[in-house]
């Protein structure tokens, strides 16, 4: 059974995206994306409140092809 997702900083969101061999982040418009050979995927942008909740992660982690495993033990 995978560990549960928990919400997460931006800051960490980038550094484990970088754990899991991604480059970034990289700014492209109104986002800012990493990339992993030709794969982009966009990450949100710096608010006021630092935290991406639970179902944009999980929406997130989909487009990147990471499994909720490999994410919590990055």
């Amino acid at each position: 059974m995978p560990s549960r997702l928990n919400p997460v900083s931006r800051r960490v969101l980038i550094k484990k995206f970088q754990k899991l061999g991604f480059e970034g982040p990289i700014s492209g418009g109104r986002h800012c994306f990493v990339k992993k050979g030709e794969l982009k995927v966009s990450i949100p942008s710096p608010h006021k409140e630092d935290v991406i909740g639970v179902p944009l992660l999980k929406e997130i982690l989909k487009q990147a092809g990471i499994n909720q495993n490999d994410w919590n033990n990055a």
